[in-house]
């Protein structure tokens, strides 16, 4: 069975990153979702006297055991003035530590979401091209903006073109999988 490991870049308690993660994964049939929460893997922040004092932390070794046990993962990216949380940030910074190719050659379906009309669409950017640094294949993207316009819990994407073009990134992923 196919896993997916799957979170919000995002460390808050209501991430509607988090949100859109889960509701995309889901999208997967067939597929065991692990749905994790980045304050589950909150660290000392990042900077090389504390790695050569006190090491790499436990919880990032968890978290690219998390990468490396499934098949694909989907991120969906929150945005703090035009990049990556700080959360996110050094989890990537302690992750990376560990192997610089931290997200192990796993295909990615890297989304974003955000209240604003642009979704977080330069964080999407930025962290899509930065993926493929760091050992991931970005395999599709999407933006969702205006999160609490264009979504629900129940009914998922409601905006038609919105959902329609989450449908065509969604088969991308689907093509990649079967291959």
């Amino acid at each position: 069975m196919l896993k997916i490991l799957a979170f919000g870049a995002s460390n808050s308690r209501n991430s509607i990153n988090k949100q859109l993660a889960a509701y995309a994964a889901a999208q997967v049939e067939e597929a065991a979702i692990t749905l994790i929460d980045l304050n589950d893997f909150e660290m000392p922040i990042y900077g090389v006297d504390r790695e050569e004092e006190e090491g790499i932390p436990s919880l990032a070794h968890d978290f690219k055991a998390l990468i490396e046990a499934h098949d694909l993962l989907v991120i969906s990216m929150a945005e703090h003035n035009g990049s990556y949380t700080v959360a996110f940030k050094n989890l990537l910074d302690w992750t990376s530590r560990i192997e610089q190719k931290l997200w192990a050659g796993r295909p990615i379906f890297m989304l974003s979401t955000s209240p604003g009309k642009r979704g977080g669409a330069s964080v999407l950017e930025t962290a899509s091209v930065r993926a493929g640094f760091m050992g991931g294949e970005v395999v599709a993207t999407f933006s969702l903006p205006s999160f609490r316009h264009n979504f629900s819990a129940e009914e998922g994407i409601l905006d038609t073109e919105l959902a329609a073009s989450f449908q065509q990134e969604l088969e991308k992923v689907k093509a990649h999988l079967a291959q």
